[in-house]
């Protein structure tokens, strides 16, 4: 297979490393925003530059495109490479704006493309532990799921960028799916967000020093959760936590750290890394391209959460309370 890929960053240099390391695939084009970057990016990583996304995508018997690159860029960037008729990859979120994201589908649909959103969440030893220990709690009454991350200083950065990273929950799209993996569809959604600017700088400056966001939701099935997102500057202690409490018992989460409390003794629980997932996510794809093997989600899944998601922006913008219908 020819493989391109969109973006210079982190996620699309995990994702060259697992294209060369597989058999199937042969050359693997890269293409970014900065021409200077994407040249010296593709020399360091063993792949061939291209000028801009035309270029690469007019690369002769190109199979699949890979979009890891800024979260208000996936759209456009999702739409050009289905219109070229080519299979895709792209890295949650599908879009900043549900819309778009369903005519997406569509369109992925119609030109009978592939069009997988990449969730490696689903796939990594916290989630897989909580999925497994689950039915032992007995009915789920209320989850909380924590992430923390200080950064002082808060970087300049496209995740510090309103526009370009999105609505918190949006941008973290993992958050609220983890929980609707668990769960299913939601009924209701109330949210709290708030920002703080970089000292010194105007308000009407696009990034940001801190962000938290909160949301809670009820789910038709009866549970009720609540997901908190927050980094920067106004973070001073790291969390990654998640809480599941049932009416036999109780499953905690610390880190890479489980134990599952049924009585006085907690039982650890056997929790995997997070290492090589986006190679695990790259090899579905590869294998679904060649012999048709079932990818382990698919998009209308993540488009749900989407809604989900946007629900919660609604909900912070308004302080009401949204309620969604079932899918």
């Amino acid at each position: 297979m020819k493989v391109g890929v969109i973006g210079t960053g982190y996620a699309a240099k995990l994702r060259i490393q697992a294209l060369q390391a597989d058999q199937r695939v042969g050359l693997v084009f890269v293409a970014g925003r900065d021409r200077d970057r994407t040249a010296e990016f593709a020399a360091l990583h063993g792949a061939i530059a291209c000028a801009d996304l035309q270029q690469l995508l007019a690369q002769p018997n190109l199979d699949l495109v890979i979009v890891a690159t800024t979260n208000h860029h996936h759209g456009d960037l999702v739409q050009q490479a289905l219109e070229a008729d080519k299979h895709v990859v792209v890295e949650y979120p599908l879009a900043l704006d549900v819309s778009h994201a369903t005519q997406l589908l569509a369109l992925a649909q119609q030109r009978q493309r592939v069009l997988h959103i990449e969730h490696i969440e689903l796939l990594g030893g916290v989630h897989c532990a909580l999925k497994a220990a689950l039915p032992q709690i007995g009915k789920v009454l209320y989850a909380r799921y924590v992430t923390l991350k200080p950064d002082r200083p808060a970087p300049r950065r496209w995740t510090y960028h309103q526009a370009e990273f999105g609505f918190p929950l949006m941008g973290a799209l993992s958050r609220l799916h983890r929980l609707v993996d668990l769960f299913g569809p939601v009924r209701r959604v109330t949210s709290q967000a708030q920002f703080w600017p970089i000292a010194g700088e105007p308000d009407s400056s696009p990034y940001y020093a801190s962000c938290v966001c909160s949301a809670q939701l009820q789910f038709y099935s009866g549970e009720l959760a609540e997901v908190t997102y927050g980094k920067g500057e106004a973070i001073w202690t790291a969390k990654r936590t998640f809480e599941v409490q049932g009416a036999l018992g109780a499953i905690a989460l610390d880190g890479d750290q489980g134990v599952l409390i049924q009585g006085k003794t907690p039982e650890p629980l056997t929790v995997g890394g997070r290492r090589g997932l986006f190679a695990k996510d790259t090899t579905a794809v590869l294998d679904h391209l060649s012999t048709g093997a079932p990818l382990y989600i698919q998009p209308e899944a993540s488009l749900y959460t989407l809604k989900v998601a946007e629900a919660a922006r609604q909900a912070a913008l308004t302080g009401t309370a949204i309620a969604l219908e079932l899918p």
